[in-house]
């Protein structure tokens, strides 16, 4: 199987907001994202999974100008609130890092 970290030259988190984490997908060149940008994995429900949160605030952004997929979801807890773990958010992408990626 393909994984998403196999076919992005870099992906990152960061905070959206004190609500809300944003994922960005760096495909590693135009013919990759063409052929995976669109993966049933990369879709709202499957991402819901992921991140544990209800798939429909799950927004996703497909920008082939730049062969980047950007997806943002809402935090469990604000930023900065006593059980936060990740206070810039930019661990989050760590769980999707070995996603399988299928057509």
């Amino acid at each position: 199987m393909i994984r998403l970290s196999d076919v992005c030259r870099h992906i990152r988190s960061k905070n959206a907001g004190p609500f809300w984490i944003t994922v960005d997908l760096f495909f590693a060149n135009p013919d990759v994202f063409e052929r995976w940008a669109k993966s049933p994995a990369l879709q709202a429900s499957e991402l819901a999974k992921q991140f544990e949160v209800d798939a429909s605030l799950v927004r996703i952004q497909i920008l082939p100008e730049l062969a980047t997929v950007k997806f943002s979801y809402p935090r469990k807890e604000p930023q900065g609130g006593r059980v936060e773990r990740d206070m810039h958010g930019g661990q989050q992408f760590v769980r999707i890092l070995d996603l399988e990626l299928t057509r």
